[in-house]
């Protein structure tokens, strides 16, 4: 029992810098069996280099990390590589080393239920790992994760290259896992269905936010409002001082000694503040107004060896129209862009396009990237100037928009993280003039911040917008027209974003329960037919009722003593406390977050159990 409460692993003042760059700042995480938390932060934060310390694969500065021991860890990259082998469940044994495990049960029901996770993420055990793309290659790793049993599952951008149907499969896959999993992802509806608690990695720290995305942003605004005031107090406070400073020489050599070494002090505080990053500052050109016809198909069909990715589509796009195009990978979403656009040509059927249209696409693959041009070059080839906005920048300037220190102008295009690459091609379409704005998955690799400023800009850029991405929560926030693809080469177009698709969409019965693999019935110690009816819920017990009954009364209880604490710390006087009640209050903060977040997920636990009972009858 007491193993159950004891942390997984702690961070304990963890301290990482590469260069002057500190990545971790007296950083403090404990993570207990069974959350699922969302690691979110700015691009270039550190959240990688974070899983990585965990992981064990990277050693720290400074501080400690605790681990239970025996912890069995699975990882799964950003990008992840795939061994060379025959085939991809052979690539996948030798990446997980499943042919060094001693046991040969044990060994033979890992590769049974790494082939049913390929199964069931729609994979081929027999395709060569050398011709998988990002997608297979990603799917292929989280089936390896899974299939191992992890105590902690540690996902780097797990929804990057998944189309929808990957992710819901991912989401529920992780919540009924069981393993405590710390997953970093823009994916804010992924963060909403999936996470139990939020942690934020902010100028070196660790902050925690119990509950999922909209719990957290809400916490978050509450915060930044009182992180502000309290700002304000100090530098009003420290400009008094200041002033003060510049009187009475005497007086300062006297009797006000200890006011001078305060001031030092709050120079020393001021200092040490962590302001708060910049933001990326987008603008959108719409140029001159196309033609009221964008594009028109009429009867249009293309086929790729013998398979029709588009199949007698018929559609029109009005200037100001904002299309979504939705579908599994490999559906076609990318050729019918192609098709629209006029780089491609129709098998069958024709293609009309307006008038006076200026074009700008956004590649997923970012192919319009030269990796030997610099970033400024890339943006401005011939000239150090911008013209953006009916206004004229430098080069320097508007990348400094798109957050490129100045020093990082002349970088080529290769040194470029994916994220930075993503921003650097946004900065270059965003230089010109476009009436038609063409985005295929631009949303790989953006921060969450940097994500919701491009819906903001494109919610109200006046022009036509096409859309291709995975990302349900942007596709609700900027499009009004749904471009579905409905198998065989057929297109539906519905009205609104990815929410409405779903309720609009033709219902068709649930697909018939996967027949569960005799490794795994083995594993569960079931015989043949057994387990195979619905499993009426458990009757709270008297403890679980009254326990139930008390959870709003403690969780209120925190969240007084919380906001007593954030109170305090807002003080302007504050900084006079010493330094032992200073690190208590801190403490005594991070202790309440994990209270609040297990308190959250037992009472969601509790409910649920309680709810079902009034549903089904006890058993």
């Amino acid at each position: 029992m007491l193993a159950r409460l004891m942390p997984l692993l702690t961070l304990a003042d963890a301290e990482l810098a590469f260069g002057l760059h500190p990545l971790l700042d007296r950083a403090n995480l404990s993570v207990r069996s069974g959350e699922r938390i969302g690691l979110i932060g700015r691009n270039g934060t550190g959240k990688s280099t974070l899983l990585r310390v965990i992981a064990g694969q990277l050693a720290l500065d400074g501080g400690e990390l605790r681990r239970r021991d025996g912890l069995r860890i699975g990882v799964v990259e950003q990008e992840p590589s795939l061994p060379p082998a025959a085939t991809l469940r052979e690539s996948l044994v030798i990446r997980g080393g499943l042919e060094r495990i001693a046991d040969e049960r044990a060994r033979w029901q890992a590769e049974s239920r790494l082939v049913e996770f390929l199964h069931r993420f729609g994979l081929d055990e027999q395709l060569q790992p050398g011709v998988a793309s990002g997608g297979e290659c990603k799917r292929a790793t989280l089936a390896l994760a899974l299939a191992l049993e992890p105590q902690l599952l540690l996902l780097d951008e797990p929804t990057n290259h998944l189309d929808i149907d990957g992710i819901r499969l991912l989401e529920d896959l992780v919540t009924k896992a069981g393993a405590t999993s710390i997953f970093v992802t823009h994916d804010r509806a992924f963060l909403d269905d999936v996470a139990t608690r939020i942690v934020e990695l902010d100028r070196g720290l660790l902050r925690s936010y119990p509950g999922n995305y909209a719990a957290y942003e809400r916490r978050k605004d509450e915060q930044i409002a009182a992180e502000a005031v309290a700002n304000r107090r100090f530098d009003k406070f420290w400009a008094q001082e200041e002033v003060w400073i510049r009187k009475g020489v005497e007086a300062r050599r006297t009797r006000n000694e200890g006011r001078v070494r305060r001031l030092e002090e709050l120079r020393e505080q001021r200092a040490a503040r962590r302001e708060r990053l910049g933001a990326m500052k987008l603008t959108l050109d719409a140029g001159e107004r196309s033609g009221k016809l964008v594009a028109e198909l009429e009867n249009v069909t293309k086929r790729y060896g013998g398979r029709a990715v588009v199949a007698g589509l018929s559609l029109r796009i009005m200037r100001g129209d904002r299309f979504g195009l939705i579908g599994p990978n490999g559906a076609g979403k990318s050729t019918l862009l192609k098709l629209i656009l006029g780089a491609l040509e129709p098998d069958q059927g024709s293609v009309r396009r307006g008038t006076n249209l200026q074009v700008a696409y956004f590649d997923q693959l970012r192919a319009q990237l030269d990796p030997e041009r610099s970033v400024a070059a890339t943006v401005s080839p011939t000239s150090d100037w911008v013209e953006v906005g009916g206004g004229r920048k430098h080069v320097i300037s508007y990348l400094g928009d798109f957050l490129f220190a100045p020093q990082r102008a002349e970088s080529p295009v290769r040194m470029l993280s994916g994220g930075e690459r993503n921003r650097l091609l946004l900065a270059m379409l965003f230089a010109r003039p476009a009436n038609v704005i063409v985005l295929d998955e631009p949303t790989n690799d953006l921060d969450i911040e940097s994500l919701e400023l491009l819906e903001a800009t494109l919610q109200e850029y006046p022009g036509t917008v096409l859309l291709v991405s995975h990302d349900r929560r942007f596709l609700d926030n900027v499009v009004t027209q749904t471009l579905a693809a409905e198998g065989g080469g057929r297109w539906k177009e519905y009205v609104g974003g990815h929410s409405d698709w779903l309720e609009q969409r033709p219902r068709t019965p649930d697909p018939p329960p996967r027949a569960t693999s005799t490794a795994a019935a083995a594993e569960r110690g079931n015989k043949p037919g057994e387990g195979r009816g619905e499993a009426k819920p458990a009757k709270l017990s008297y403890k679980e009722t009254r326990e139930l009954a008390q959870l709003p009364a403690q969780i209120e209880a925190l969240e007084v003593e919380r906001r007593a604490i954030n109170e305090r710390m807002s003080q302007s006087d504050y900084h006079k406390q010493g330094t032992a009640q200073i690190r208590a209050d801190g403490l005594r903060l991070a202790e309440i977050e994990q209270q609040l977040a297990a308190a959250f997920d037992r009472w969601a636990e509790l409910e649920a159990r309680a709810a079902a009972l009034k549903t089904n009858g006890p058993a």
